[in-house]
């Protein structure tokens, strides 16, 4: 080799070592970010909505804040928000667009990674788009405080892949009864298939506390009888006709009417999450999806 071969060569493991320092970076940067999944075993019981205002109310808390529009086949973050984004996570996994391109500012400077609706294929990641998706967001170089995943309702793999992935999993029910034997449903596929043992309850459309605590009280004795395993109440919502207005509105209740009862039962959920000291690895992660890179096959 002449001395412009060795010169090029040089350049070379020069430029792989600066990305592998970035990479090594970014991890470092994101490893203290929170991850918590908001999901629940039934769809209609205002799990979408509440994640939204739950990112806003930790923006306005000076928190930088992702959220996932992780019901990846039949998104709708997009529609609560009244916002069209260009791309969307479909794009970023087949390679078309980077995440920077793709995801969009909300209200409150939230961020917000939307999801595509009604393609089949991302109704059932692969494990090649589940390995992608680990990479681009561990390779994410925005420092993160606190990233939001909107799962889908249920239990198909999507929604079990995305709840391993969080530090932190709160579960969505209504005083329906379907909703809470869907939600026991959850929380014991959960448990019995990935080992994951702490799990928050937030009641949402109950007509007062009286209400939500009985609710919470039902499942709580099911899951503590069956599984063996503790439930954490976070708190509830009432019920309240200024969340139809603003999702009719496609705004978030929040933002439009902030004084309003389930406003202040957000906002004070929210703070109550923000108090809540996170202990290192409760569901087995630390930084973004650790458990998928074990688990992959098996979602």
């Amino acid at each position: 080799m002449d001395q412009a071969d060795i010169l090029r060569e040089m350049k070379r493991v020069e430029n792989r070592m600066e990305n592998r320092d970035s990479r090594r970076a970014a991890a470092v940067r994101n490893s203290d970010t929170r991850v918590v999944a908001i999901t629940s075993g039934k769809g209609g019981v205002g799990k979408t909505n509440i994640a939204a205002n739950l990112t806003y109310r930790f923006a306005l808390e000076g928190k930088r804040t992702l959220l996932l529009d992780a019901d990846a086949g039949l998104a709708n973050v997009d529609v609560i928000l009244g916002i069209t984004p260009q791309y969307n996570l479909c794009h970023v996994l087949k390679g078309e667009r980077r995440i920077e391109d793709t995801i969009v500012t909300g209200p409150g400077g939230m961020m917000i990674l939307p999801a595509a609706s009604g393609l089949h294929e991302m109704a059932d990641l692969s494990r090649g788009h589940k390995l992608t998706l680990l990479e681009i967001l561990n390779g994410f170089e925005e420092h993160l405080d606190i990233m939001v995943i909107d799962t889908a309702a249920g239990i198909a793999g999507n929604v079990m892949y995305f709840n391993m992935c969080a530090d932190e999993i709160i579960v969505v029910v209504s005083p329906e009864p379907t909703s809470l034997t869907d939600a026991y449903a959850l929380i014991k596929v959960l448990y019995q298939r990935q080992a994951i043992q702490r799990f928050m309850i937030l009641v949402n459309m109950v007509r007062d506390r009286g209400e939500a605590k009985s609710v919470h009280r039902r499942l709580s004795n099911a899951v503590d009888h069956f599984l063996n395993i503790t439930i954490d109440y976070l708190g509830y919502i009432p019920f309240d006709e200024n969340v139809h207005r603003s999702i009719k509105e496609q705004c978030l209740v929040v933002e439009r009417f902030p004084t309003s009862p389930a406003s202040r039962h957000i906002t004070g959920i929210a703070e109550k999450f923000l108090r809540k000291e996170t202990v290192a690895g409760d569901n087995g992660t630390i930084k973004f999806f650790k458990r998928a890179i074990v688990y992959g096959n098996d979602t």
